[in-house]
């Protein structure tokens, strides 16, 4: 929820549309506290799911996830440039916050293709459909970002909202 009002708690000046959830968080904005708790409480359940609830997961699949909520948690405390180009900001703490934001990225990605690996070693269908769609959205959606900046908030929400359901979908499995 704190991602899904972070826009409503920015200023003006900001578009859900174009500004991604980073910039949300972003140094030096007002209210900007909304969405890095947002990035905090994600990071802390996925390291929590990964280590406690889903012990059927391969070892390689609970490191990666549990990786990706590491660097989830590493993306609330370094936050990247503001949008506004009035507002200072600290280089080394963006710089940061895009390898944190890039290795949770390549962790979701390979930890999905390890319960994939997993999933179709032990002759299990459902789920790996959704295994794909998330790869591939974890990969498309950066590259047209950079093709389509002004698309690039609501893509990005789109990676996230996979990113849930496919999360969702995981726990719901393992309550089976």
């Amino acid at each position: 929820m704190a991602l899904v009002l972070a826009p409503l708690n920015m200023p003006e000046s900001y578009s859900w549309l174009q500004h991604t959830t980073s910039e949300s968080a972003a140094q030096g904005v007002r209210g900007a506290w909304l969405a890095r708790l947002g990035f905090l409480v994600f990071g802390l359940t996925v390291l929590w799911l990964s280590a406690n609830l889903l012990p059927g997961w391969h070892q390689g699949a609970r490191w990666l996830h549990g990786f990706f909520g590491l660097m989830m948690v590493a993306t609330a405390v370094f936050s990247t440039r503001p949008w506004l180009p009035s507002l200072p900001f600290d280089p080394l703490e963006d710089a940061l916050h895009s390898f944190t934001a890039s290795a949770m990225g390549f962790a979701f990605a390979a930890g999905i293709g390890v319960r994939f690996w997993q999933r179709q070693q032990s002759g299990q269908w459902p789920g790996r459909l959704l295994d794909v769609v998330a790869v591939a959205v974890s990969v498309i959606i950066p590259l047209g970002m950079m093709a389509l900046p002004n698309w690039a908030g609501l893509s990005q929400r789109i990676m996230f909202a996979t990113a849930y359901v496919w999360y969702a979908s995981e726990l719901l499995r393992a309550k089976d």
